[in-house]
């Protein structure tokens, strides 16, 4: 059976830092007296009298929940506890939506764990909403993160959080239907694609490659270099380039042929390749844009000792391999991919799963930016898309 792609419900996931470039660390968002200490806002902790886990994650984020033999039904039999897992993150700024007053005010909000993009999970510990872990707990993490996903500027030690799953926004075209596309400037320039390309209805991601185009750096540009970037979307737009920004539907029209290339993230191709060998991924001339979702520990978790307990399990090379082997994203967990071997040799040399140094080499981040920015910078965009 064909899998299902975590990133079919995404909405609003920003570009993420890969640990390979440069990147300062976000700053406080203006909320004022949201700000916690995580020192002084936390639960006892009752894991060892309550065997219990309540995780927030994704939609199809996780292979069969229920099923014997499932990373879930094997964590659940080895360490006695039992797992409530909800695929209730279904947009990063939805769900800061949903517990910002309680975490603003340091109320509980009944989960041990939460998964969030980068941009979100920097943004939620640098307020002062996020548990340390104890690294005497995970020393899977510690040992087996892999190097490219290590110190993170807004988290160098991995005190706070652990990559949970991470993929790559880049180009997909359509073999059958058109030659090779080889950057955004073909995306938006040539005239055999007019009307038949989409680019994603994300900010953070489509802009990044704009602001490339005209020779900024996403990871620190200037107002000029964004606006230049806009007046360029703007002018792609207005020639009739752009069929739509969409979310992840581009697969589907991709795949019927209402387009015939597009801006796309990694995990989507992949699964689109199980019905249609046509569809092929591309690293841009532009780079490519890297983003990951992290597991947290939020503010009065009253089981953080079973949350560590599931942090170090999905470390361990075999848990990961089989994760990845469902969700056909990047790895994090250095090992995973001997542990391929024995699962499914067909994904060992998947770069998509498991890049090597090369295949990450031109890789970049978006820059962090204030609540005023992100406004302004969200409203220059909606004016050109229609959002």
């Amino acid at each position: 059976m064909r899998p299902t792609s975590r990133r079919t419900l995404l909405k609003a996931a920003g570009v993420g830092v890969f640990g390979l470039g440069s990147a300062a660390v976000l700053p406080l968002f203006g909320t004022g007296g949201a700000i916690q200490d995580p020192a002084k806002c936390r639960a006892t902790d009752i894991s060892s009298s309550d065997r219990t886990l309540v995780v927030s994650n994704w939609p199809d984020y996780i292979d069969h929940i229920n099923k014997p033999g499932s990373t879930v039904s094997t964590f659940e039999e080895r360490t006695g506890i039992s797992v409530d897992y909800t695929d209730d993150v279904n947009d990063n700024a939805e769900f800061f939506a949903k517990v910002r007053n309680q975490l603003g005010s340091c109320e509980p909000i009944g989960r041990d764990m939460m998964v969030l993009t980068d941009w979100m999970a920097a943004r939620m510990i640098n307020l002062g909403w996020v548990q340390p872990l104890d690294a005497s707990k995970v020393p899977n993490l510690h040992k087996n993160l892999i190097p490219s996903l290590q110190k993170r500027a807004w988290d160098p030690d991995e005190t706070y959080h652990a990559p949970w799953q991470s993929g790559l926004t880049g180009i997909a075209y359509n073999k059958k239907l058109t030659g090779e596309v080889k950057s955004f400037e073909e995306l938006l320039t040539r005239s055999d694609l007019k009307g038949k390309i989409t680019l994603l209805s994300e900010m953070r991601d489509t802009m990044a490659f704009m602001i490339r185009l005209v020779g900024g750096d996403p990871e620190k540009f200037t107002d000029t270099q964004w606006h230049n970037a806009i007046d360029k979307l703007r002018g792609a737009v207005s020639d009739g380039q752009v069929r739509a920004f969409t979310g992840n539907e581009y697969i589907q029209d991709l795949e019927a042929g209402n387009i015939v290339a597009c801006e796309a993230w990694s995990g989507d191709v992949m699964l689109a390749q199980y019905d249609n060998k046509d569809i092929q991924f591309v690293v841009p001339e532009e780079g490519l844009a890297i983003w990951a979702d992290n597991m947290l520990v939020p503010n009065l978790a009253e089981h953080e000792s079973n949350a560590e307990e599931w942090i170090n399990y999905y470390y361990e090379p075999e848990v990961a391999a089989k994760l990845a082997a469902y969700v056909n994203y990047i790895c994090p967990v250095e090992g995973a991919r001997e542990a391929m071997e024995k699962i499914d040799p067909s994904l060992v040399d998947e770069p998509l799963i498991f890049p090597d140094k090369s295949f990450l080499a031109n890789t970049f981040a978006f820059m962090a930016l204030s609540e005023d920015q992100n406004r302004t910078y969200e409203g220059d965009f909606a004016d050109v898309t229609g959002g």
